[in-house]
C-alpha cells in the first residue's frame, strides 16, 4: 500500500484545550512573546520540542511496574546498562537526569585538557555547558549546498585547518551532533563520522558523539548512503558508536521517554573521573538522579526506537508537511531532516531585518493564528551584541523550528498544522519584528521578554 500508517494503536488520550484568537493574542502578551512561558494548556498543538514530549508504549509503561527502586545496585540499572552497551559498544555507562547533564560532566572534564571544542554544530545546552567551562566554541558545518542529503555533516578541511592553527593540544574535544539540530535535523552520513575520526585519531583528540538522536541518523544512512541500504538501522548506529570515544545523550528524544540520560565512555579513567562529578551533582553511579522507573523506560525505549517500521512512519509524517509547506510556499530547509520542519524565517519575512528577529516574530504568529506552539532557531538563540565591535552579531541563520512529539500527535493534527501554516504565509506582510527587553547572560531564548516594534 502507499499509504504509511501509524504502526501503533491509541490506548490513551489527552485532552487539548482550544483558545480562540483574542484569547492567544492576550495570552502571548501575557508571556512577554516568548513561547517557552506560555502555558502547556493553552496550546493547542505543542511543537516547542520533541525533548521529553513522546508517548510511551504500553510496554514502557508495563516495565515501571517491574522497577527496582534500591539506591544502589537496582535491577533497574544493569538492565538499562546492559542495554546501552549493547547498542553503543561502550564499556562504561553513567546515568544521568537528561543530557545536559552528561555535556556538564563532560565539559568538566576535558576543558582541563584543551580549551577548544569543535562540533558540526554546537546545540543550545552543549554550547552553553562549553561556556560556561570557559572553552572556545567552534562550529565547521558544511557548505549546505555541497551534499543534499547529508547536510549536518562537519567540514573536514576547515576541522584540519582549525586543528592546525590552534594546535592539537588545545582542542579539548570533537563533537558530532547526530542529526544536527541547528541546521535543520539534518543527519551526517557514515563517510564523515568515519573521515572525523580517524582526523581526531591521528592527532589524539577525544572524539564524541551527541546522539541524542542517532536512531533517526541512522535511518538516513540506511535510505541515502551507498552501501548500507540492506544494514539494520540497529547495525548502522552500532557502527557509529564504534567510530568514537564516548557519547552524551538525552533519552528524551530517541530513547522515547519523558526523562533520563546518559554519558558512555571507553577510557576507564575519564569514566571514574565523572562518576566522582556524578555523584557530587546528580546521584550514585547506579541511578544518577534517575528513578529504576525512569532507567526501565528508557532500556525499552531504545528497543522501540530502532524499529524501522516506526522510523519509516516518523520521518515520512514530517516530510508530508515539509511538502505541504513548500506547495504553500513557505520556505523550509530542504530535504526535510529528521525531528522538525525548519522553516527559513528570513526568507519568508525579508521586510523584518536580523536585529528584529523574524523568527520570534513568525513563532508568535503561529502562535496567535492557530495556537501551535514552535521554537526560534536564530538570533535569538545564538545572535549576541559584541561590545568590542559595538554592534549586533546576527546568527548564522533564521529559522523557526517546528519539533514534532514521537508518537503523540496524528495525521489530521499535521492537516491543521499545515491550515495554519497557510493562515500566516498569507498574512507574513503584516508581520513586525520585536525587541528584547529582558535577557539572561545565557540560554536567553528560555526566559527572555520581548516587545513587539510595532
Amino acid at each position: 500500500m502507499k499509504t504509511i500508517i501509524e504502526p501503533f494503536k491509541i490506548k490513551s488520550v489527552e485532552h487539548i484545550s482550544f483558545t480562540t484568537r483574542e484569547e492567544r493574542i492576550n495570552i502571548l502578551k501575557n508571556a512577554f512573546y516568548n513561547p517557552f512561558k506560555i502555558k502547556a494548556e493553552d496550546v493547542v498543538i505543542d511543537l516547542l520540542t520533541d525533548s521529553g514530549t513522546s508517548a510511551m508504549s504500553s510496554n514502557q509503561w508495563g516495565k515501571l511496574m517491574e522497577a527496582d527502586e534500591s539506591y544502589a545496585g537496582a535491577k533497574s540499572f544493569f538492565r538499562f546498562e546492559k542495554t546501552v552497551k549493547e547498542l553503543t559498544g561502550f564499556n562504561h555507562i553513567i546515568p544521568t537526569h537528561q543530557g545536559r547533564a552528561a555535556e556538564n560532566i563532560l565539559f568538566k572534564i576535558f576543558h582541563n585538557k584543551g580549551k577548544v571544542s569543535i562540533s558540526n554544530t554546537h546545540f543550545d545546552t552543549t554550547r552553553a555547558n562549553a561556556a560556561v567551562n570557559n572553552m572556545v566554541i567552534v562550529d565547521l558545518p558544511i557548505n549546505p549546498e555541497s551534499n543534499f542529503y547529508f547536510k549536518g555533516n562537519m567540514d573536514c578541511k576547515l576541522l584540519l585547518e582549525k586543528i592546525n592553527e590552534v594546535g592539537a593540544s588545545n582542542v579539548g574535544l570533537i563533537i558530532m551532533t547526530i542529526t544536527n539540530n541547528a541546521v535543520g535535523g539534518q543527519p551526517v552520513s557514515m563517510q564523515n563520522i568515519i573521515e572525523v575520526s580517524s582526523i581526531a585519531k591521528k592527532y589524539k583528540i577525544p572524539y564524541y558523539i551527541d546522539a541524542c538522536r542517532f536512531a533517526e541518523n541512522a535511518y538516513f544512512i540506511k535510505k541515502h548512503e551507498k552501501g548500507f541500504s540492506d544494514h539494520s538501522v540497529k547495525s548502522i548506529a552500532q557502527e557509529i558508536f564504534s567510530y568514537a570515544d564516548g557519547c552524551t545523550m538525552s533519552a528524551k528524544k530517541d530513547a522515547l521517554v519523558n526523562m533520563g540520560g546518559f554519558l558512555a565512555l571507553n577510557d576507564s579513567e575519564v569514566a571514574e573521573e565523572a562518576k566522582n562529578q556524578l555523584i557530587v551533582t546528580e546521584g550514585f553511579p547506579t541511578y544518577g538522579g534517575l528513578s529504576g522507573r525512569d532507567l526501565e523506560a528508557i532500556a525499552e525505549g531504545l528497543n522501540e526506537i530502532v524499529d524501522e517500521k516506526y522510523l519509516e512512519y516518523r520521518l515520512r509524517s514530517i516530510e508530508y508537511v515539509g511538502e505541504k509547506f513548500i506547495k504553500i510556499g513557505i520556505p523550509i530547509i530542504e530535504p526535510v531532516g529528521g525531528h522538525a520542519i525548519f522553516i527559513n524565517a528570513k526568507k519568508m519575512l525579508p521586510h523584518i531585518s536580523t536585529e528584529h528577529f523574524p523568527g520570534q516574530s513568525l513563532v508568535c504568529a503561529f502562535y496567535i493564528e492557530g495556537g501551535v506552539r514552535s521554537c526560534e532557531i536564530g538570533s535569538v538563540m545564538f545572535g549576541k551584541f559584541d561590545e568590542q565591535l559595538n554592534k549586533f552579531v546576527a546568527a548564522p541563520n533564521e529559522y523557526v523550528r517546528m519539533a514534532i512529539p514521537r508518537r503523540v500527535y496524528t495525521q489530521s493534527h499535521m492537516d491543521y498544522l499545515v491550515e495554519v501554516g497557510e493562515e500566516v504565509y498569507k498574512k507574513r506582510e503584516e508581520l513586525s519584528g520585536f525587541k528584547i527587553i529582558k535577557e539572561p547572560k545565557l540560554l536567553r531564548h528560555f526566559s527572555a521578554h520581548f516587545e513587539p516594534l510595532s
